[in-house]
């Protein structure tokens, strides 16, 4: 209720502006027999309290204890302001309303500040405005003096600058219209952006820089050595752009990121199932304490319905999970004709594999591999959050993983790394290969020379590749299939030309996998395109430019 409060406040107090009563205020003697001047200062007030107040708004529902502060502030704005300018008596009536049910709640508004630069908001708006100062100070000052009306004193242009800032005319004259237009257009925007960004810096949710501490990561090897089999997402908390929270009792943890100001979980919980509850306990606490917006990427069913439970997260399908069984997989069979051919060829062309944990390569030979990594991928990071480590060749951090290298002529062109699912299987971490093969299969190779490995591995199932909206493409498909069913496959072919959605689940469908549903879970509607837009950016697959987020932390 104080959410829409708040935006019918700030809504009633910019249409009060235009209101007939609101006319009065222009004249000289409204505001006290104070100049026009101080009306039109009065009336910029008012306008940007209103703006506010709507722009508050958000940080209210996180319950921000910054946001809850600038309310306060912005309601006695908008009652004072009425009250002296004779506005309309309704806005007056509810802004009081809205002042008496802020203060009546101020205990519910208790998430903390962005804990990164305290004082970068201030700073910010002190800057701008300066700068505003500054430059148009300078404007009137080196104009020719043909331009000005008169001779106004550095004081005079100090001071017309000054008002510039806020939309409000100043007392140098031009003989040049277009000249005063520029100028004043010049002063608002700095004082607009002053404004917006200060309003922003101010209020943003924390989005501290991600880590690991060495006691953390004991901790999560810790889970994993006793619980890892769980999930075979478990071992990607260990991804060094992350952050974790632990249950009290040290039996369970929740890995994530905060992006955009949502605090991204990926896969279940790890550790006890039993100790989970603790763990999804103090990740929300969390959450609630910085103004967070709480998703899971990926968990199970199992998964979801604890969330559930326990943080009342509803739950959306997000694709499947392919998991091979070793024991049963075989290339025989018409089902497998097309994989048996496509190995076939990539051998012909001269084409070998080599399967080994992390711990056996050489070090010359993990340098060359992440020398080809890095060349191979065209850019510093690697596409991935849930289901990925964003780190290759890593014997030290990762001795336990295994790496399948397909060379040709003595020459690494292609990799699959897989990290430890429990102790008897492995997840897929990264598929990468020489954008100079042009032969097909290559992949294919790599993938069955690896489950032909593992019975020497003694892992018993691999995940691979995840395939988004899987169910929904196979539904669309069926006979009989309904014209909702047909259209939203048909939207996810559209989107497979940019986004690898059919691809990976056609890829995924040759090696005869077993399909394990994984959920997003999140706390309201309202909030899954922020959550979107944050796991896009997590996958790495757009978001923020980099140069805006170097902005954003400095």
């Amino acid at each position: 209720m104080v959410v829409w409060a708040a935006r019918l406040v700030g809504l009633l107090a910019i249409i009060s502006i235009f209101a007939p009563a609101a006319r009065r205020r222009l004249e000289p003697a409204s505001w006290f027999g104070l100049p026009v001047e101080a009306s039109l200062v009065g009336t910029v007030i008012l306008a940007t309290a209103g703006v506010g107040l709507m722009l508050l708004a958000t940080g209210l529902r996180r319950r921000k204890r910054r946001a809850w502060q600038l309310a306060v502030l912005m309601c006695v704005v908008i009652i004072a302001s009425h009250a002296l300018g004779r506005h309309p008596l309704p806005p007056l009536v509810v802004a009081a309303i809205l002042l008496i049910g802020l203060l009546l709640t101020r205990r519910e508004f208790d998430a903390v500040p962005d804990p990164v630069g305290r004082f970068v908001a201030l700073r910010l708006v002190v800057q701008l405005l300066a700068a505003g100062l500054v430059i148009v100070t300078a404007m009137l000052v080196l104009v020719r003096p043909t331009v000005l009306v008169g001779h106004p004193s550095l004081g005079e242009k100090i001071s017309h600058a000054a008002l510039s800032l806020i939309g409000v005319e100043g007392p140098v004259e031009f003989q040049l219209v277009w000249y005063d237009d520029l100028t004043a257009a010049v002063g608002l925007t700095f004082g607009i952006g002053a404004l917006v960004l200060g309003g922003y810096f101010l209020l943003r949710s924390a989005e501290p820089r991600p880590q690991l501490s060495p006691d953390d990561v004991a901790g999560i090897r810790g889970l994993l050595e006793r619980h890892g089999s769980a999930d075979s997402l478990g071992y990607f908390a260990l991804r060094r752009d992350k952050s974790v929270v632990f249950s009290s009792s040290g039996k369970a943890a929740v890995a994530y990121r905060v992006v955009t100001g949502v605090a991204l979980a990926s896969g279940d919980p790890l550790g006890d199932v039993e100790a989970w509850p603790g763990a999804i306990e103090e990740f929300v606490a969390v959450c609630r304490r910085y103004g967070w917006v709480p998703a899971v990427l990926g968990c199970s069913e199992q998964g979801a319905r604890v969330w559930s439970r326990e943080a009342g997260l509803d739950a959306l399908e997000l694709g499947d999970e392919a998991v091979v069984d070793v024991a049963t997989f075989s290339l025989q069979g018409r089902a497998m004709r097309t994989v048996r051919q496509a190995v076939s060829r990539i051998k012909r062309a001269g084409y070998e594999t080599t399967v080994r944990r992390l711990h056996d390569v050489p070090a010359a030979e993990l340098a060359t591999l992440r020398a080809c990594v890095e060349r191979w991928r065209g850019g510093p990071d690697e596409r991935g959050f849930s289901m990925a480590l964003s780190r290759a060749a890593d014997a030290e951090a990762d001795p336990q993983a295994v790496v399948v290298v397909a060379s040709e002529g003595g020459a690494p062109k292609g990799l699959l790394q897989f990290v430890p699912w429990g102790g008897d299987g492995l997840s897929l971490d990264l598929m990468i290969r020489d954008p100079a093969v042009t032969e097909n299969g290559l992949n294919e190779l790599l993938i069955t020379d690896l489950l032909a490995a593992c019975r020497g591995l003694d892992v018993a199932q691999v995940s691979l590749n995840f395939a988004v909206f899987r169910s929904a493409l196979e539904r669309g498909e069926r006979i009989g299939a309904g014209p909702v069913a047909r259209l939203w496959a048909r939207v996810l072919r559209i989107a497979s030309r940019w986004w690898q959605i059919e691809t990976l689940y056609r890829f995924n469908a040759r090696f005869g996998p077993a399909w394990v549903p994984r959920f997003l879970a999140f706390d309201a509607v309202r909030d899954l395109p922020r959550i979107a837009v944050a796991a896009f950016e997590a996958e790495g697959y757009g978001g923020r430019p980099p140069a805006l987020l170097r902005l954003l932390r400095r």
